[in-house]
């Protein structure tokens, strides 16, 4: 409080001085010299830990993706070598509950978290995502632990100081400052991250991953995850991912998720510029116009239509597919958000339910055995649940391969591949694909599509 009040005192100073000059002048007053940071470094930068990972990776050769010398390249692979990343987490509990990015501790053989006063703990990853680039791990046996509390991430404004803290190339714990610079950048992190994030100009470097960004009272107001960058080091525009979602990550975890549930919107869309606002009859840009809707989208229950532009859910506005789904996940499974959109130049209201991707059809995931033709070959069919875990466009349709296997990847198939058909004969269901295979003798000709490309293998059975 004391240092809001100093700041707001002498920037009104600075509006009734004229004329507009830069103020150089030494502190002349006790206050003014112990004006810091101090107080509230003391306070957060326990809870800011160090974390070091390790996991076991496969080494490729540098031609196993390619068409020509794949194949003779494929028997050439390097032997497993230990892989060691190192970043930054944030203590939210008492009894040791950390939030991490993904990219730091994902599929991590062994973890090791070091305090700021040097303790060391082992740690489990309870939950992670690798779309929204968050790690939920708990320490072992701790009890007792320095945390951080949340602030509503959507109560922070651009022009607010911050403090990213964090242990920057591995140098040791650090604290750097500066402002949130934006709000809404979504599409905007690197990597496999996607969403919505809080840009900061406070420096950011390798390091700082899953490190904490707070407010001036010391609260958690993002995760850093990214920076922009030409060079490898902090240019000032830095992404944090906002408290909101991983509050909600925290909640799933706590209450024994494994795996990030996210509210399923069966739609896809693109965001309204100015050229298609006029088309739409909308007075400014701004939302999701509605381009494919699925049939048991709770949109669709909700009454929306193809051709409707999503403005805003739960009173904040949307302008990108991404900022959709934030505030989709923010709301959680279970819940209702308040949606509203335009619909043929009228505004409207509706209460869309947040529910999980629907198994409907059921996926049928089929893997073929030993005796198979493409042992280890794993597909599905395309429903909801399926297409919500592989990220594919609403309304697909066909049997996709989960798992090429060994033999599969042999002969050119990757996971994501949509099977048409084998030797001229319809693939309807995944359980006709082996005996298909089988019928199809010596030389098979395998159909497929990989995303607008469609490709045709052959191989001898």
């Amino acid at each position: 409080m004391i240092l809001r009040t100093l700041i707001s005192f002498g920037f009104a100073l600075g509006l009734l001085a004229a004329p507009v000059v830069a103020d150089t002048r030494v502190p002349t007053s006790q206050v003014e010299i112990s004006l810091s940071f101090v107080p509230l470094v003391k306070q957060a930068a326990p809870a800011v830990v160090n974390i070091y990972a390790s996991r076991v990776v496969q080494q490729r050769s540098p031609f196993a993706d390619d068409p020509m010398f794949g194949r003779m390249f494929r028997e050439f692979q390097g032997r497993p070598r230990v892989q060691n990343s190192l970043g930054s987490g944030v203590i939210l509990s008492e009894d040791g509950i950390i939030v991490s990015n993904y990219h730091v501790v994902g599929m991590a053989t062994d973890i090791r978290v070091v305090l700021n006063d040097r303790r060391e703990f082992a740690a489990d990853v309870l939950l992670g995502d690798e779309e929204s680039d968050l790690a939920i791990l708990k320490l072992r046996d701790a009890q007792d632990m320095p945390h951080l509390s949340f602030r509503d991430s959507d109560t922070v404004e651009v022009g607010e100081l911050v403090l990213a803290i964090g242990n920057p190339f591995g140098v040791g714990q650090t604290v750097s400052s500066g402002i949130v610079s934006g709000l809404a950048r979504s599409g905007a992190a690197t990597g496999n991250a996607r969403g919505y994030f809080l840009q900061t100009d406070a420096p950011i470097n390798p390091g700082n991953s899953g490190g904490a960004l707070i407010d001036v009272q010391g609260r958690l107001i993002g995760v850093n995850t990214s920076i922009l960058t030409r060079s490898g080091g902090s240019n000032g525009i830095g992404f944090a991912i906002p408290s909101a979602l991983v509050s909600q990550f925290v909640d799933q975890a706590q209450r024994g998720e494994t795996r990030f549930q996210r509210p399923w919107a069966g739609i896809t869309g693109q965001p309204v510029d100015a050229d298609l606002s006029d088309s739409l009859g909308l007075l400014l840009p701004g939302g999701v116009v509605i381009a494919n809707l699925h049939a048991a989208s709770p949109f669709t229950a909700a009454g929306l239509q193809v051709g409707d532009v999503v403005l805003s859910v739960d009173g904040q506005p949307v302008n990108t597919p991404a900022e959709m789904i934030f505030r989709m996940s923010v709301r959680g499974i279970g819940e209702q958000a308040t949606v509203r959109f335009a619909s043929r130049g009228e505004e409207k209201e509706a209460k869309v339910a947040m529910i999980a991707a629907p198994n409907t059809p059921p996926a049928e995931v089929t893997q073929l055995g030993t005796r198979d033709v493409l042992p280890g070959l794993t597909v599905a069919r395309i429903n909801p649940a399926v297409a919500d875990e592989l990220n594919l466009p609403a309304g697909l349709e066909g049997i996709i391969v989960l798992d090429p296997g060994n033999a599969g990847a042999r002969v050119g198939l990757r996971r994501g591949d949509i099977l048409l058909g084998i030797d001229g004969r319809e693939l309807t269901s995944p359980k006709d694909l082996g005996h298909l295979l089988e019928r199809a003798g010596n030389g098979v000709r395998v159909d497929a599509l990989r995303g607008n490309a469609r490709l045709v293998l052959r191989f001898r059975g």
